[in-house]
């Protein structure tokens, strides 16, 4: 399994971490040990003092595919969960100052929560958008539409596949809307999806 993530792809969050919106989707990857399911609490690693939530769309790849044309994208996924990418902001920041990759902010054990799976047919809105917010102690902090996103989820799958085989199982981050914020033991996140609970995780 791959996990593919994807940056900047909502203007108001580029724009919220003063970044330039992106021309062509930014990819980077996480491995298959930065995976959280099942609801388990995320441990606050000692290595970083500003983790962020960044609640995103995840897709899960249901064949195989390379170099996939835009008029068959839309056959390569139908489900969809929550999932956040958690994001050491402090290392990311240093990282980025060096002109060094940044796979330790990104890529970390268990920096990739995910929910469970529905089919885009159960969450969709009759104009065919997706609508997901996230909630912090109770409170909403993230809110978004896959309608605003920069590349849909068929520009994404053309994309990634020009460079990688999509494969089976494989997940697609597709970015975060604006909101994004620090995280602190004892904060509970709930994630919710066209009004239905798909994610909740405790810091410890």
């Amino acid at each position: 399994m791959k996990i593919f993530c994807i940056g900047r792809n909502y203007v108001d969050h580029a724009l919220e971490l003063n970044n330039p919106i992106p021309k062509s989707p930014i990819i980077f990857m996480k491995p298959p040990t930065a995976i959280l399911a099942e609801g388990k609490p995320f441990y606050h690693p000692e290595f970083s003092k500003n983790i962020h939530f960044e609640l995103e769309l995840v897709l899960k790849i249901k064949k195989n595919g390379k170099s996939i044309q835009p008029e068959f994208a839309s056959s390569y996924y139908d489900q969809v969960a929550l999932g956040i990418d958690f994001t050491a902001r402090d290392l990311q920041d240093t990282c980025k100052e060096k002109g060094h990759p940044w796979e330790i902010a990104k890529a970390f054990d268990h920096s990739a929560v995910i929910g469970p799976f529905f089919s885009i047919d159960e969450v969709k809105s009759a104009d065919g958008s997706i609508h997901f917010e996230l909630l912090k102690n109770g409170q909403t902090v993230q809110s978004g539409s896959s309608d605003q996103m920069i590349f849909d989820f068929d520009s994404l799958i053309v994309h990634i596949s020009k460079y990688f085989t999509l494969q089976q199982g494989d997940l697609i981050y597709t970015g975060t809307p604006a909101g994004v914020g620090k995280i602190e033991i004892g904060d509970k996140l709930v994630g919710k999806i066209a009004e239905r609970e798909g994610l909740h995780c405790e810091i410890k």
